[in-house]
């Protein structure tokens, strides 16, 4: 079969006994075409668009003068004072002070304090991730749970320091309790409630919602499909948790637990209202504002200042490393 010309300068493509009509190409295209109204509107609305991420960061003005007033300028204050003198000298003598037994066991109770709790509220949080996990997202117990840890991982400062006074304190309920029905006594070697290690007690109180919050989400992460996967291969249940599971949660848990870390490290309300003397480094610069007690150095609480923020800084940065990959099983 032939193939004809049709008229207009378009031609029939051959076929299994149909003609298709192929369209020629014309060889001029229109000098201009105006805009639809549609197309008009469409363009608007994109222009608008474009201008709206200028608007909503003038949203952040209130949060960004908060942030520049209340924790930008006071850090850089309080970590510059420690480089002057009395007289407003720029001095690096202050540093000399790191030296000192007292701001060394400062920075050993802060370390020991927070690790201790760091890692109980991190072991004790995962095993509560673990049991949630089996629950509904979306049902009762679990909506409870999940709000309880928002308020509990925030309530921290005078009202924590008197439920722990009210509970297991000297004259508390829990304590009293224990010495008329077991004459067991909590503080028969002195009140430990009101000592460094004493702090480990209402630090987890709020150390674990903390771990809840920040693991479930990796936790949740885990797909079922990998365990299924696995039994198939023949894996059993032990040999998926330590060869799949346990390494894509472990990013995730390290960093909660640094997060841990740094939340104990740089607590001051609770130890204030529990303890009056020094111990952690935050009580230690609310001596040092009080009262100057290192001979021969001034502005100390400025050098105290610094050295959180560089042991915080290490903190989260290591955590934001670990945030990152473990966010890759989380897309």
């Amino acid at each position: 079969m032939t193939t004809a010309s049709a008229p207009g300068g378009s031609a029939f493509a051959p076929g299994a006994g149909t003609a298709v009509p192929v369209p020629a190409a014309t060889s001029a295209a229109p000098a201009s075409v105006e805009p639809s109204g549609a197309d008009a509107a469409t363009r608007g609305a994109g222009t608008r668009a474009r201008r709206r991420p200028g608007l909503a960061w003038l949203g952040l003005t209130p949060f960004a003068a908060y942030v520049l007033l209340f924790l930008a300028v006071p850090a850089v204050i309080a970590v510059g004072s420690g480089f002057t003198t009395g007289d407003g000298a720029v001095t690096l003598a202050n540093l000399a002070a790191f030296g000192d037994p007292s701001v060394l066991r400062a920075f050993g109770g802060s370390f020991g304090l927070s690790a201790v709790s760091a890692v109980i509220g991190a072991v004790v949080g995962a095993l509560a991730c673990w049991a949630l996990s089996a629950l509904r997202p979306d049902g009762l117990v679990r909506s409870m749970i999940d709000s309880a840890a928002s308020v509990l991982a925030q309530f921290g400062g005078v009202m924590l320091a008197f439920a722990f006074i009210a509970t297991i304190g000297v004259q508390g309920l829990v304590t009293t309790w224990l010495v008329s029905t077991f004459h067991v006594d909590l503080n028969a070697d002195g009140a430990f409630l009101y000592t460094v290690p004493g702090l480990v007690i209402p630090y987890v109180y709020f150390q674990v919602p903390l771990m809840v919050l920040t693991f479930m989400p990796a936790l949740e992460g885990v797909r079922s499909q990998w365990g299924e996967a696995a039994a198939t291969l023949g894996a059993s249940r032990a040999t998926y948790w330590r060869r799949i599971a346990l390494p894509v949660l472990a990013p995730a848990f390290w960093g909660s637990l640094l997060l841990l870390f740094a939340n104990a490290f740089s607590s001051f309300a609770t130890a204030a209202a529990l303890i009056s003397q020094g111990g952690i480094v935050p009580l230690t610069i609310r001596a040092q504002l009080t009262s100057e007690t290192l001979i021969g150095l001034q502005n100390v609480a400025g050098v105290l200042a610094l050295g959180m923020v560089v042991v915080m800084a290490v903190v989260m940065g290591a955590y934001s490393l670990l945030q990152r990959r473990a966010a890759r099983w989380q897309r």
